[in-house]
């Protein structure tokens, strides 16, 4: 089982998938994705462009639900398969691919500025939430006062 730290890592690889995918930055993200899971096997490296490749056409679907199932169910995907990975290496190799693959990831993923502690959620654009048919949607927001703030008095200026 990986430490929250590599969980993270892969979480994050997963989604740099999914978010390059069909746009400017897949090609690199696509190539670099696809050496680190090969390991220097140019057979595998391969399959794994096949992979990517096919995980690119599913995330094409025509209407908004499709697009969002197949976002998540892709995710997914590529999380547990960088997680089996990095499972299947001993330590050291594990550190090094790790390694390997921040650096990748940074290389090949803008730079957002969005970032959050733990327990926290960190959005870079649109956040959607809806609710309906008789269903429920919440998002947490710790210690958030609404409202109108106080009129400054005289002593304010």
């Amino acid at each position: 089982m990986l430490d929250q730290a590599l969980t993270a890592l892969a979480a994050a690889g997963g989604t740099a998938v999914v978010q390059a995918a069909g746009t400017d930055m897949w090609t690199g993200l696509r190539q670099a994705v696809a050496r680190w899971f090969g390991r220097g096997d140019e057979q595998r490296e391969r399959a794994e462009l096949e992979r990517l490749d096919q995980a690119a056409r599913e995330l094409e679907p025509a209407d908004e639900a499709g697009a969002e199932r197949a976002r998540v169910r892709q995710e997914a995907a590529w999380q547990t398969r960088i997680e089996a990975l990095l499972e299947s290496l001993d330590v050291a190799e594990r550190s090094r691919a790790a390694e390997e693959l921040s650096v990748l990831l940074a290389q090949h993923t803008p730079n957002r500025g969005v970032s959050a502690g733990d327990g926290g959620q960190a959005v870079a654009g649109d956040v959607r939430i809806e609710a309906d048919h008789g269903s429920a949607a919440a998002w947490n927001m710790g210690n958030v006062t609404l409202g109108n703030p106080p009129q400054p008095g005289s002593h304010q200026g």
